[in-house]
């Protein structure tokens, strides 16, 4: 089993999307922080860039992140709101101090 870690998400809606888009995200918050294995799951909006998402979230392995990805939630966001969102990134972070 992996090590915990934290993760963040980077997601960028399309021009005029950033509504929808935090809609499906906030939609999210409460089953995903409910998983086994999710010690954080934050979201954040860029005060210069309103259709910049970032999602700060805490693992405590690898197999949590892939059963969150592999969950109805996610699939489900997926489906969605994947036609609103221009960009998505995932940063694997491991704590130094």
């Amino acid at each position: 089993m992996s090590q915990p870690f934290t993760a963040i998400a980077t997601l960028i809606a399309k021009a005029g999307q950033q509504d929808a888009l935090e809609q499906h995200l906030r939609a999210l918050l409460a089953p995903t922080r409910a998983e086994a294995g999710c010690g954080q799951y934050d979201l954040h909006q860029d005060l210069n860039n309103p259709q910049a998402f970032y999602m700060i979230e805490h693992w405590s392995s690898d197999e949590a992140l892939q059963a969150h990805d592999a969950s109805a939630h996610i699939q489900n966001f997926r489906a969605l709101a994947g036609d609103l969102i221009e960009h998505f990134d995932l940063k694997r972070l491991r704590a130094l101090a």
